[in-house]
């Protein structure tokens, strides 16, 4: 069995969105300190890294939200580490509600082990695995490929953003987590430009939910980088849909990360899942691939 670790956090009140829930890029970063944590439980912390010459950097994520937390909440948030490979792993989460044992949301990272001077892929020493699997560890598990969106439409929505000096990490780099900001804005901003403003929105009683994230970080950006998000809409259901976001560097064009978002429109009041209002799809249709491959 693999070791364990659990970490309580409170929500605080700048941590939450303007729904009042706990915001969507926090969860990424509880359970980067969770996963820090863990690590130093084993015998691995931050200086027997370093002192290796080595380091972790998340390859990828995936992230299911169950039921929203709020300001003064408590959630315990549990992780273990699933397999090891050669150089990557991958760990597992769960948030839970304090006091109810409530499932609140459940996540997975794949980690890749990099020697710290080259920025290359390192081999996970025996060491390491043992300290995390006393008992033998598993073989590593078959990952499934990031899924490719369907081509974009016509009404590609694109916006630009400069990397600040807040975004970025220790690490030197832009923090996972704020990838996730970066595309929640985006996500707004798309819905603005299409006459949806939040003040809409909110006019209408009509909340839009993210209910899963699947992010596959691919280059690092770092302070003053000029990043472009572009985005569309597919799989649109009665009361979902998904969105495709694909950030690259202005500079050199490189793909920075991607990621697939699954949204869910609800009743502010009462968070209900509601049909998508027709005049909300008919006004972001140019940036909406039907199932057919065309634009709806």
């Amino acid at each position: 069995m693999p070791l364990t670790h659990t970490r309580t956090f409170r929500v605080r009140h700048y941590e939450c969105d303007a729904y009042g829930h706990l915001n969507n890029a926090t969860y990424l970063r509880y359970m980067q300190e969770t996963a820090f944590d863990a690590s130093a439980a084993a015998g691995f912390g931050l200086e027997r890294y370093r002192a290796l010459g080595r380091l972790w950097v998340i390859h990828e994520t995936e992230i299911e939200y169950r039921r929203p937390l709020a300001y003064n909440d408590e959630v315990a948030v549990t992780t273990w580490v699933a397999d090891f490979g050669r150089v990557r792993s991958r760990r597992l989460y769960e948030f839970r509600r304090a006091g109810t044992g409530d499932l609140a949301a459940r996540a997975a990272t794949d980690w890749a082990f990099l020697d710290a001077r080259s920025g290359r892929p390192a081999p996970i020493p025996p060491e390491l695995t043992a300290a995390f699997f006393p008992e033998g560890a598993p073989p590593p598990a078959r990952r499934d490929p990031f899924p490719a969106p369907p081509p974009p439409p016509p009404g590609v929505f694109r916006v630009r953003r400069r990397v600040e000096w807040r975004d970025v990490d220790a690490a030197g780099h832009v923090n996972n987590a704020n990838y996730l900001a970066y595309v929640g804005e985006a996500g707004f901003d798309v819905c603005a430009a299409a006459g949806w403003t939040e003040a809409r929105m909110a006019a209408a009683n009509l909340g839009i939910l993210a209910r899963r994230h699947r992010l596959e970080y691919r280059r690092q950006a770092v302070f003053g980088d000029e990043l472009e998000i572009a985005t569309w809409a597919y799989a649109l259901r009665p009361a979902s849909g998904m969105r495709h976001y694909a950030i690259t560097r202005v500079a050199d064009g490189e793909p920075v990360a991607r990621v697939n978002t699954q949204y869910v429109w609800v009743d502010r009041t009462t968070l209900r899942p509601i049909r998508i209002p027709a005049e909300f799809v008919h006004a972001l249709a140019a940036n909406t691939v039907a199932e057919s491959g065309g634009a709806t």
